[in-house]
């Protein structure tokens, strides 16, 4: 067998060249003390990278795949999900390419890096789990997550994990899960950037309740004809709140909104993401013990 008729030689080329695609897309971050990190061209003049590895407000720059170096300022940044958007003036860059594919698990992907001049640096692998949600110690909550045994260099947060062909399947980062590398979904941290761009921030529904998990008996499930095994107790009802205004008492059992089962906070958290804000929402409570719909306009939280 030649070189040329090397099924492994032409495999590493079509490597080769998904790297070099990608890392034309790949910056590096400088916007902490200690090693710089990587980002990902979200659009003409936004770079998307995670929050964690951006410490400072100023003094932030970017290093492009030609070896230029811009000033970058925060245009939005989401510390619960590890995610920041940075704006620079005077460029126009080209976009990375989004996989068009979801991903999967045993997929062969390549995570990629340029945490120092020296150029873009990749780790291969494949996905060993998709998971989610997942509340970050940050605060916030991923609907979904990727899982690689990729190698996460250092300065490989921010940067793009990408597919065989070169396009990108999300963004690696080391700052949710306490060290933890996993990725953010393609289009998850695509649709909060353009939130972060826009915006400055990822908007958040708002209830104004606070509450306590507690199982539903036996004699609770029957009345809701559901076995829905537990439910959300609400403890205090703040004044002037969307829930106070929506009729919620303290003392009623939080169990669906819009007909999605409400068993814990997490399942609250993902029902009261940024689409939820102003909408009028249909909500499920038991009160008395007897099943009773309430509408709620979700507000915003500040």
């Amino acid at each position: 067998m030649t070189i040329e008729n090397n099924p492994l030689t032409a495999f590493s080329e079509s490597l080769v060249k998904a790297v070099a695609r990608a890392g034309q897309s790949t910056v590096l971050v400088n916007g902490r003390r200690r090693i710089p990190a990587s980002g990902i061209v979200f659009g003409p003049d936004l770079i998307l990278t995670a929050d964690h590895v951006v410490e400072r407000d100023d003094d932030i720059s970017v290093i492009l795949d030609d070896g230029t170096s811009a000033p970058a300022a925060i245009a939005g940044r989401d510390p619960g999900n590890d995610l920041a958007v940075l704006r620079l003036e005077n460029v126009k860059l080209t976009p990375a390419n989004k996989a068009e594919q979801e991903a999967k698990v045993g997929q062969l992907v390549i995570a990629l890096g340029r945490p120092s001049q020296e150029g873009v640096e990749a780790s291969l692998g494949i996905i060993s789990a998709i998971g989610g949600p997942a509340r970050t110690w940050r605060g916030g909550m991923l609907e979904s997550y990727i899982r690689t045994d990729a190698v996460p260099f250092p300065g490989f947060s921010g940067g793009p994990l990408i597919d065989a062909e070169g396009k990108v399947l999300g963004i690696n980062t080391s700052g949710i899960a306490h060290g933890a590398a996993i990725t953010i979904p393609v289009s998850l941290a695509w649709e909060n950037a353009e939130s972060l761009s826009k915006h400055g921030y990822i908007k958040r529904g708002y209830l104004g309740i606070r509450s306590q998990q507690v199982e539903l008996s036996s004699e609770l499930r029957k009345a809701l004809d559901s076995q829905q095994e537990t439910g959300l107790l609400l403890v205090s009802v703040e004044k002037n709140s969307p829930a106070e205004a929506g009729g919620l008492m303290v003392g009623d059992i939080l169990v669906a909104i819009d007909g999605n089962p409400t068993g814990n906070h997490d399942d609250l958290m993902l029902q009261l993401g940024g689409d939820a804000v102003g909408e009028n929402l249909s909500v499920s409570i038991l009160r008395g013990g007897l099943p009773k719909q309430v509408a709620v306009k979700v507000g915003e939280r500040k």
